[in-house]
Protein backbone atom coordinates (compact mmCIF):
# COMPACT_ATOMS: atom_id res chain seq x y z
CA UNK A 1 0.00 0.00 0.00
CA UNK A 2 1.41 3.40 -0.98
CA UNK A 3 2.68 5.61 1.81
CA UNK A 4 1.62 8.79 -0.02
CA UNK A 5 -1.60 9.30 -1.95
CA UNK A 6 -1.54 9.92 -5.65
CA UNK A 7 -2.65 13.36 -6.82
CA UNK A 8 -6.05 13.46 -8.48
CA UNK A 9 -5.25 15.54 -11.55
CA UNK A 10 -8.86 16.74 -11.94
CA UNK A 11 -8.81 18.33 -8.47
CA UNK A 12 -5.17 19.42 -8.51
CA UNK A 13 -3.94 23.01 -8.19
CA UNK A 14 -3.41 24.92 -11.44
CA UNK A 15 0.40 24.58 -11.35
CA UNK A 16 0.04 20.78 -11.19
CA UNK A 17 -2.41 20.77 -14.11
CA UNK A 18 0.03 22.89 -16.11
CA UNK A 19 2.92 20.54 -15.34
CA UNK A 20 0.78 17.57 -16.38
CA UNK A 21 -0.31 19.28 -19.60
CA UNK A 22 3.30 20.10 -20.46
CA UNK A 23 4.38 16.52 -19.74
CA UNK A 24 1.55 15.03 -21.81
CA UNK A 25 2.27 17.43 -24.68
CA UNK A 26 5.71 15.80 -24.99
CA UNK A 27 4.07 12.41 -25.50
CA UNK A 28 4.63 11.09 -21.97
CA UNK A 29 2.12 9.30 -19.76
CA UNK A 30 1.14 10.13 -16.21
CA UNK A 31 2.02 7.10 -14.08
CA UNK A 32 1.45 6.35 -10.42
CA UNK A 33 5.00 7.48 -9.67
CA UNK A 34 4.31 10.80 -11.38
CA UNK A 35 0.98 11.22 -9.57
CA UNK A 36 2.90 10.79 -6.34
CA UNK A 37 5.67 13.21 -7.33
CA UNK A 38 3.09 15.80 -8.38
CA UNK A 39 2.45 16.69 -4.74
CA UNK A 40 5.22 19.16 -5.57
CA UNK A 41 5.84 20.36 -9.12
CA UNK A 42 9.51 21.17 -8.42
CA UNK A 43 10.11 17.60 -7.19
CA UNK A 44 8.29 16.26 -10.26
CA UNK A 45 10.40 18.36 -12.59
CA UNK A 46 13.62 17.51 -10.79
CA UNK A 47 13.16 13.77 -10.98
CA UNK A 48 10.90 13.12 -13.97
CA UNK A 49 11.53 15.91 -16.43
CA UNK A 50 15.29 15.78 -15.94
CA UNK A 51 15.20 11.99 -16.38
CA UNK A 52 13.44 12.32 -19.74
CA UNK A 53 15.82 15.03 -20.93
CA UNK A 54 18.88 13.04 -19.92
CA UNK A 55 17.46 9.78 -21.30
CA UNK A 56 17.04 11.45 -24.70
CA UNK A 57 20.69 12.50 -24.57
CA UNK A 58 21.74 8.99 -23.52
CA UNK A 59 19.78 7.50 -26.42
CA UNK A 60 21.40 9.97 -28.81
CA UNK A 61 24.84 8.87 -27.63
CA UNK A 62 24.44 5.09 -27.26
CA UNK A 63 21.09 4.20 -28.87
CA UNK A 64 17.65 3.51 -27.46
CA UNK A 65 18.03 -0.22 -27.06
CA UNK A 66 21.31 0.04 -25.15
CA UNK A 67 19.86 2.80 -22.95
CA UNK A 68 16.77 0.71 -22.16
CA UNK A 69 18.86 -2.33 -21.23
CA UNK A 70 21.12 -0.21 -19.06
CA UNK A 71 18.21 1.33 -17.14
CA UNK A 72 16.48 -2.05 -16.86
CA UNK A 73 19.65 -3.62 -15.37
CA UNK A 74 19.81 -0.88 -12.72
CA UNK A 75 16.17 -1.43 -11.75
CA UNK A 76 16.65 -5.20 -11.54
CA UNK A 77 19.75 -4.79 -9.36
CA UNK A 78 17.87 -2.37 -7.08
CA UNK A 79 14.94 -4.78 -6.97
CA UNK A 80 12.57 -1.92 -7.79
CA UNK A 81 9.39 -3.66 -8.84
CA UNK A 82 7.81 -0.51 -10.31
CA UNK A 83 10.75 0.32 -12.61
CA UNK A 84 11.56 -3.31 -13.42
CA UNK A 85 7.96 -3.87 -14.51
CA UNK A 86 8.06 -0.66 -16.56
CA UNK A 87 11.25 -1.59 -18.43
CA UNK A 88 10.27 -5.22 -18.82
CA UNK A 89 7.05 -4.09 -20.51
CA UNK A 90 8.94 -1.55 -22.62
CA UNK A 91 11.40 -4.17 -23.82
CA UNK A 92 8.56 -6.57 -24.69
CA UNK A 93 6.81 -3.78 -26.62
CA UNK A 94 10.06 -3.34 -28.56
CA UNK A 95 10.02 -7.03 -29.54
CA UNK A 96 12.69 -8.27 -27.14
CA UNK A 97 12.25 -11.96 -26.30
CA UNK A 98 14.62 -12.78 -23.45
CA UNK A 99 14.57 -16.49 -24.30
CA UNK A 100 16.04 -15.99 -27.77
CA UNK A 101 17.65 -12.56 -27.60
CA UNK A 102 21.41 -11.99 -27.71
CA UNK A 103 22.95 -8.87 -26.19
CA UNK A 104 25.75 -7.04 -27.94
CA UNK A 105 29.07 -6.74 -26.12
CA UNK A 106 28.34 -3.05 -25.51
CA UNK A 107 24.93 -3.88 -24.00
CA UNK A 108 26.50 -6.52 -21.75
CA UNK A 109 29.08 -4.00 -20.55
CA UNK A 110 26.45 -1.32 -19.91
CA UNK A 111 24.32 -3.77 -17.95
CA UNK A 112 27.31 -4.86 -15.88
CA UNK A 113 28.13 -1.21 -15.16
CA UNK A 114 24.50 -0.42 -14.30
CA UNK A 115 24.32 -3.31 -11.87
CA UNK A 116 27.65 -2.33 -10.32
CA UNK A 117 26.67 1.28 -9.65
CA UNK A 118 23.30 0.20 -8.28
CA UNK A 119 24.83 -2.45 -6.03
CA UNK A 120 27.76 -0.53 -4.57
CA UNK A 121 28.63 2.80 -6.21
CA UNK A 122 31.69 3.33 -4.03
CA UNK A 123 33.24 0.08 -5.21
CA UNK A 124 32.85 -0.04 -8.97
CA UNK A 125 35.95 -2.00 -9.95
CA UNK A 126 38.83 -0.34 -11.75
CA UNK A 127 38.75 -3.19 -14.27
CA UNK A 128 35.09 -2.54 -15.12
CA UNK A 129 35.65 1.19 -15.36
CA UNK A 130 38.65 0.65 -17.66
CA UNK A 131 36.43 -1.45 -19.93
CA UNK A 132 33.90 1.39 -19.93
CA UNK A 133 36.65 3.90 -20.82
CA UNK A 134 37.78 1.70 -23.71
CA UNK A 135 34.22 1.62 -25.08
CA UNK A 136 32.86 5.09 -24.28
CA UNK A 137 34.36 8.57 -24.38
CA UNK A 138 34.33 10.86 -21.35
CA UNK A 139 31.16 12.70 -22.39
CA UNK A 140 29.35 9.40 -22.83
CA UNK A 141 30.63 8.16 -19.47
CA UNK A 142 29.30 11.29 -17.75
CA UNK A 143 25.87 10.91 -19.35
CA UNK A 144 25.73 7.14 -18.72
CA UNK A 145 26.68 7.59 -15.07
CA UNK A 146 24.33 10.52 -14.51
CA UNK A 147 21.42 8.59 -16.04
CA UNK A 148 22.30 5.69 -13.76
CA UNK A 149 22.17 7.97 -10.73
CA UNK A 150 18.75 9.31 -11.79
CA UNK A 151 17.51 5.76 -12.37
CA UNK A 152 18.62 4.81 -8.85
CA UNK A 153 16.83 7.90 -7.51
CA UNK A 154 13.63 6.86 -9.33
CA UNK A 155 13.95 3.34 -7.95
CA UNK A 156 14.52 4.60 -4.42
CA UNK A 157 11.60 7.03 -4.63
CA UNK A 158 9.25 4.23 -5.71
CA UNK A 159 10.50 1.82 -3.06
CA UNK A 160 10.57 4.26 -0.14
CA UNK A 161 7.07 5.60 -0.83
CA UNK A 162 5.79 2.17 -1.91
CA UNK A 163 4.35 3.50 -5.16
CA UNK A 164 1.80 1.16 -6.68
CA UNK A 165 3.13 -0.51 -9.84
CA UNK A 166 1.33 0.25 -13.08
CA UNK A 167 -1.03 -2.22 -14.66
CA UNK A 168 0.47 -2.92 -18.06
CA UNK A 169 -1.65 -4.25 -20.88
Amino acid sequence: MPRITEINIDNAPQNVKEAVAAHLSKGHRITNEKRTLLHNVTAFQALEESSYTLDAELQRLIGKRAADFYEYAISVQNECFVCTAYFSNLLKKNGIDFDTFEFTEQEKLLMEYGKAIAKDPKNVSDKLFEQMKQTFNEEELVVITTMGVLMIANNNFNDILQVTPEEFV
